[in-house]
């Protein structure tokens, strides 16, 4: 093999090695300033674009023990591959996409498993990590905010300045049930004491 070819080749592998997923794009009609967009737009979110001849990439994916997609691997193709999640690389493409109706995702790798253009366009519409972590963290503090909203209306219905008295209120009326308890608590042993034991 030409030892060029081998370098070429080499890099490829490394890159597919280090990354947890691949996506293959046809970037057919893009303009150097469309492409050069898409992956300055591709670096944001962790990814990188590389163009590489479909034979090199063949060998490559091969010599890495991935799935054979070299069928799929015809025409201009680009390689989308990096360190961070799968979703933000589809999502990029796809907005792009709808943007500029280019490029296309035509089949993608992720871990062992082989992913047709359908199941690319539906891995982009799923949210980021942070998106759900983002959800999570609302839905979690929802019960607490809403606490914060009636006690605020309850005190302070028209944005007087009562709303200071609003803690020392809310207090008194939590601790005077603890307080009850209490009492009771320390009775019961008591009565229990002149109670006769059951015969």
């Amino acid at each position: 093999m030409n030892p060029d070819k081998k370098i070429i080749i080499n890099g490829l592998l490394d890159r597919v090695n280090a990354s947890p997923y691949l996506i293959v794009i046809d970037y057919t009609g893009l303009t150097v300033q469309q492409f050069t967009e898409l992956r300055n737009r591709l670096g944001a979110g962790g990814a990188n674009c590389t163009v590489a001849k479909n034979t090199y990439m063949r060998k490559a994916l091969a010599e890495a023990g991935m799935p054979d997609i070299g069928a799929d691997l015809t025409g201009q193709m680009a390689y989308v591959m990096g360190d961070a999640e799968v979703f933000s690389a589809a999502k990029v493409i796809k907005n792009f996409e709808k943007e500029f109706k280019k490029p296309e995702m035509k089949v993608g790798i992720l871990g062992n498993a082989t992913l047709d253009a359908q199941a690319l366009q539906s891995i982009a519409d799923i949210p980021s990590r942070e998106a759900v972590l983002s959800q999570l963290l609302a839905t979690i503090l929802e019960p607490a905010t809403r606490i914060a909203r009636v006690v605020k209306n309850k005190f302070n219905p028209d944005g007087d300045d009562s709303a200071d008295e609003a803690p020392a209120a809310v207090v008194a009326e939590v601790e005077a049930p603890a307080a009850e308890t209490a009492e009771v608590a320390a009775e019961a042993p008591a009565a229990a004491a002149e109670t006769p034991a059951a015969e």
